[in-house]
């Protein structure tokens, strides 16, 4: 069965009329602030895919270009250059944290870099490849902010994907489920208390003619029953029967066209 045949299963009285009224208000109210939700998330959907477009592209030249300072400093330095760059480093400089940012009352997960701390390289490639190595250090700090910001916008860009879906299904389903069904049993609903008021006025016709009828039989029937009393009365002073009488009566009330006045 479509959506434009179904209806709710309720009796119809002006109590559920306006029960189903009131829930028709809330769907369309309900149904607006869905809808205004996912153009909200979808226009932040669609400027994060910009910005992932951008890192993406920024991302190649960036990695290129850490990978050929990573080839210079091994090629200055030599290729024991990680056991020198190990030895000075105890913990990281460069962390990630992460936030949620709320967008629409969905919340997106968000990571950010920071520094923490200094980064103990002064004596690193002191004998040869200082300057290269610290050239490929700046390329991989450049990369991994980009790497934290592409994964930031790739899990927001995941989890706004998942939401508008969630928010069209809403409003997908309140606009051709649930405000059609409210409508036809509003319909449903007004038709039948129609044709209740209809039987009603139709029955009061029938009870009003019943009643006029009634009211004539018995006028005829006190009409009748006053007559053969003044038939009574006339046959009792005459002498005459009530047939006479009757006959008599009848002349006497018949008018006389030889008669002028």
């Amino acid at each position: 069965m479509s959506g434009q045949t179904q209806r709710l299963n309720v009796v119809p009285t002006v109590t559920v009329l306006g029960v189903v009224k009131a829930r028709l208000v809330g769907a369309t109210r309900g149904h607006a602030l869905l809808k205004k939700k996912s153009d909200a998330l979808t226009v932040q959907f669609r400027q994060i895919l910009k910005k992932i477009v951008s890192t993406k592209e920024s991302m190649g030249d960036t990695m290129k270009t850490s990978s050929f300072a990573l080839t210079e400093a091994k090629y200055v330095a030599g290729e024991n250059i990680k056991h020198v760059v190990r030895e000075n480093v105890s913990t990281a400089a460069l962390k990630v944290r992460s936030y949620t940012d709320n967008i629409a009352g969905v919340k997106l997960p968000k990571f950010e870099y920071f520094f923490d701390g200094e980064t103990k390289n002064d004596l690193t490639g002191l004998a040869r490849g200082g300057q290269q190595i610290q050239a490929c250090r700046a390329a991989y700090v450049k990369s991994i902010e980009l790497l934290v910001e592409l994964a930031s916008l790739q899990t927001s860009f995941l989890t706004l994907d998942t939401a508008i879906k969630t928010t069209n299904r809403r409003v997908n389903a309140l606009e051709n489920v649930v405000k059609p069904r409210l409508e036809n049993t509003i319909t449903y609903i007004k038709g039948e208390l129609d044709e209740l008021e209809r039987e009603d006025f139709f029955r009061l016709k029938k009870i009003q003619g019943f009643k006029k009828r009634e009211i004539e039989r018995q006028r005829l029937a006190a009409k009748e029953f006053a007559e053969n009393q003044i038939l009574e009365e006339v046959s009792l002073k005459k002498g005459i029967s009530i047939n006479s009488a009757h006959d008599l009566l009848s002349h006497a009330s018949q008018k006389d066209e030889d008669i002028i006045f």
